[in-house]
C-alpha cells in the first residue's frame, strides 16, 4: 500500500518561449508516476491524443530523465498528431518541475550585483567561484554586471591564443589577454565599450532544455529590456544576439560538476572596430556563415541603435530583471574577492592556463 505522502498531487508548469503554457498534475506511487493529467492552453489535434500522452507517462519511474520522458511521449503518438504551442520536451519539463527536479525563475530568490570594476582575471575567476557557490547552495542565483579596469580580450576556453590574438596589436593598445572557463569566441573590452553580464544559476533551471533552447530561455528578460529601448533583438543560433542592423552580442555557457551553471553575455555598446581588428585575428572562415565579409559590420553598437548612455541601458536591464523575477540587490563580499584573488594566482593569472591551447 502506498504511503499517504506518495499520493499527494503535484503540479508543474512550463511555458514554451513564444508558445503556450503546459501544465502537469500527477502523483507518485511506489516511485512511479500515477494519475498523470497533462493540461494547458496549447492546441492539440486530434483531441484523443491527450489520452495517449497521459498513458505514455503513466507508470514511468519518477527518476526518469527529461529526454526519456519526451521520447516516451513521442513514441506513443501517431505521426499525424499535431502539437501546436508546445512539445514533448515542454511536457517533460513540466513533469520534472512537478517532481521538484526542474525549476523555474520564480522558484528562486534572485540577486543582482551592479557593475563593479575589477581586473579582468578577477572577473573570470569570480564567474567560476559564484557558479560553484550557487551549485552548492551557498548563495542565491545571481545576475552580475561587469566593469573593466583596463583594455582586455577574454578568449574562450578552447581558443588558441596564437590564432586569436595579434601580439603586436595587443602590446600597442595595452591589452591584457585572459582565458575564461566557457567556450565561444573572443570578447574585446574597454571601459565603456561593452555591456557584459553573468548569470549564476542551478542547472535545474534548464533541466530538459537543449543547449540551443537554453540560450534564449535564459535571456528572455534581455530581449524584453531591449524591446523597451526600441530594439527588436533575437537569438541567431547558437549564441549570437542580433538585430536587423547586425550582430550586437554573443553568449557563452559552462555547466559545472557541482550543479551550478554560468551563462554570460557581452553586447557591444561603442566598440572601436579599428582597434579591435588590430588586436584580434578575425578570419574569413569565421565570417563565412554570418552573411558578411566585414567584421566591422558584425559589431553594431548599442549606442547607435538607442542614442542613450551605456549606464541607462544597464539601468533598464536591471529594472527589467528585478521586476520580472523579484530580484534584490547584492554586493561582492570581502570573502568573494579573497577567493577570486586566490583563484587568479592559482589558475586564471597563470601562463599554464592562458596557453593551455597555445
Amino acid at each position: 500500500m502506498a504511503h499517504p505522502a506518495d499520493t499527494e498531487r503535484l503540479h508543474g508548469e512550463y511555458k514554451t518561449p513564444g508558445g503556450k503554457l503546459t501544465a502537469v498534475d500527477l502523483s507518485v506511487a511506489d516511485g512511479r508516476l500515477s494519475g498523470v493529467s497533462v493540461n494547458g492552453d496549447f492546441f492539440l489535434e486530434p483531441d484523443e491524443a491527450l489520452l495517449d500522452i497521459n498513458a505514455a507517462l503513466e507508470g514511468l519511474p519518477a527518476e526518469t530523465g527529461p529526454g526519456e520522458l519526451a521520447a516516451a511521449i513521442t513514441a506513443a503518438l501517431d505521426p499525424s498528431v499535431v502539437l501546436f504551442g508546445f512539445s514533448p520536451t515542454a511536457i517533460a519539463t513540466a513533469v520534472r518541475r512537478a517532481l521538484g527536479k526542474a525549476s523555474g525563475f520564480s522558484d528562486h530568490q534572485w540577486e543582482i550585483i551592479p557593475p563593479t570594476p575589477l581586473p579582468t582575471a578577477m572577473h573570470v575567476a569570480m564567474d567560476e567561484i559564484l557558479s560553484r557557490d550557487v551549485g552548492a547552495g551557498l548563495r542565491n542565483p545571481t545576475l552580475r554586471f561587469w566593469e573593466w579596469e583596463s583594455p582586455s580580450v577574454v578568449i574562450g576556453s578552447f581558443q588558441s591564443v596564437r590564432n586569436e590574438i595579434d601580439p603586436e596589436g595587443a602590446e600597442l593598445h595595452g591589452v591584457t589577454v585572459v582565458r575564461r572557463i566557457s567556450g565561444g569566441g573572443a570578447m574585446f573590452m574597454e571601459h565603456g565599450n561593452a555591456i557584459t553580464y553573468s548569470l549564476y544559476l542551478p542547472q535545474s533551471l534548464v533541466d530538459g532544455l537543449s543547449f540551443a533552447d537554453s540560450y534564449p530561455f535564459l535571456d528572455a528578460w534581455v530581449m524584453e529590456a531591449l524591446g523597451a529601448l526600441g530594439i527588436e533583438a533575437w537569438y541567431q543560433p547558437l549564441n549570437d544576439i542580433a538585430t536587423s542592423m547586425g550582430k550586437i552580442g554573443g553568449a557563452a555557457q559552462k555547466r559545472l560538476a557541482g550543479g551550478g551553471m554560468l551563462h554570460h553575455v557581452t553586447m557591444s555598446y561603442d566598440i572601436d572596430a579599428d582597434k579591435m581588428l588590430e588586436v584580434l585575428r578575425i578570419g574569413k572562415e569565421k565570417l563565412s556563415d554570418k552573411g558578411t565579409g566585414s567584421a566591422k559590420k558584425r559589431v553594431d553598437p548599442l549606442r547607435r541603435q538607442t542614442g542613450i548612455s551605456r549606464e541607462e541601458i544597464i539601468d533598464v536591464m536591471t529594472a527589467t530583471f528585478r521586476r520580472r523575477y523579484g530580484a534584490v540587490d547584492a554586493t561582492l563580499t570581502a570573502d568573494d574577492l579573497r577567493r577570486a584573488e586566490e583563484l587568479v594566482g592559482q589558475k586564471f593569472g597563470t601562463e599554464e592556463w592562458l596557453y593551455r591551447v597555445p
